[in-house]
C-alpha cells in the first residue's frame, strides 16, 4: 500500500532518515523500532505525510505523496487515522466531542447518526458512558483509548500508531495492543506503530522493522527479529546497555568540549 524510496529527513546538520527504503503491506500491522533518537517518528510523519521527505518519495498506489497536491493530500488523509504519542485530545471538549471531532470536520452527517458512531467506537474501546469527561478528568490510559476511538471515528484504511503504549501501565498497554491488533484484522486494515516497547511491538507486528541512527538495520517477521544474528538487534531486545550501540551520540571529546577546545557535537536523531 506505501512504499517509501530512498528517504532521507535532515534538520539542519541533523540526519533523522538517511537514504531509506521501507515497504508497508496493505491490510497488515508494520511495526518500527528502535531506540529513543533512532529516526522512527519522523519515519511515520513522513509516511503520514505530516512532513516531506529532504530526498526520496513515498507512494501511495501509484501516487507520489512528495508531488501530490494539498486538495489531493487532504482528501487522501480521510482515509487516515493518527494517534498521537501524547493523545493530542482537544482539552476544551470533551469525550464525545474528541471522538465526533473528525465526523463533524469531514461528512455532513445527521447528529443522531454521528451519536450511534460515537457511541459504537468508545463501546470498541470500553469507554462508553463516559462521553461528558473532559480530557483532564481521564487517566492516561483512558486517554489513550478515546484518542484510540477518535482515530478510528471515520473507519479509515490506514492508521498511524505514535507510540501507543508509551506511559502506560501494564494492562492498559496490553488493552491498547490487543485493540490495535483485533481492529486491524476485524477491518483489513493497515497500521503502521512505533514504538520502543518490545513485547507490544512483537506481538502486534507482522512485519517489524528495526531502526538504528536513521537506518534499518533488520526487517521481518517477529520470530525472524527474535532471532536474528545481529548483536545491535539482540542488544535492543534485551535492553543491554553494553554493546554495538552506543548510549552517547557525541562525536568530539567531552573534555575538549569542557576545555573550549575546537570541535562540535553533532547528536543523530
Amino acid at each position: 500500500m506505501i512504499r517509501g524510496d530512498k528517504l532521507s529527513k535532515v534538520y539542519g546538520t541533523t540526519t533523522a532518515v538517511s537514504s531509506t527504503d521501507i515497504h508497508v503491506r496493505d491490510a497488515a500491522i508494520t511495526v518500527i523500532m528502535g531506540g529513543s533518537g533512532s529516526g522512527k517518528t519522523t519515519l511515520l510523519r513522513l509516511l503520514a505525510g505530516l512532513e516531506k521527505p529532504t530526498a526520496g518519495h513515498i507512494w501511495y498506489g501509484d501516487e507520489d505523496l512528495c508531488t501530490m497536491t494539498d486538495n489531493r493530500l487532504y482528501e487522501l488523509r480521510e482515509s487516515m487515522g493518527m494517534l498521537f504519542q501524547y493523545s493530542a485530545l482537544l482539552n476544551s471538549l470533551n469525550v464525545y466531542d474528541n471522538v465526533a471531532f473528525p465526523l463533524h470536520e469531514h461528512t455532513d452527517l445527521d447528529e443522531e447518526v454521528i451519536r450511534t458512531m460515537v457511541s459504537m467506537k468508545l463501546e470498541q474501546v470500553g469507554l462508553r458512558g463516559f462521553e461528558h469527561l473532559m480530557p483532564s478528568e481521564l487517566s492516561g490510559g483512558m486517554a489513550k483509548r478515546v484518542a484510540f476511538a477518535r482515530a478510528m471515528a471515520m473507519d479509515p484504511k490506514i492508521v498511524f500508531f505514535d507510540e501507543p503504549t508509551s506511559g502506560l501501565d501494564p494492562i492498559s498497554a496490553g488493552v491498547i495492543s490487543t485493540l490495535i491488533r483485533e481492529t486491524s484484522t476485524k477491518n483489513r486494515m493497515t497500521s503502521i506503530v512505533v514504538t520502543h516497547d518490545v513485547g507490544a511491538g512483537l506481538s502486534m507486528g507482522d512485519n517489524v522493522i528495526l531502526l538504528w541512527q536513521g537506518r534499518i538495520i533488520a526487517e521481518g517477521t517477529p520470530d525472524e527479529i527474535r532471532h536474528s544474528d545481529d548483536e545491535r538487534v539482540q542488544q535492543f531486545l534485551e535492553g543491554r546497555p553494553d554493546g554495538p550501540i552506543p548510549f552517547s551520540r557525541s562525536t568530539t571529546s567531552y573534555v575538549d568540549d569542557l576545555t573550549h577546545k575546537p570541535g562540535t557535537v553533532r547528536l543523530e536523531s
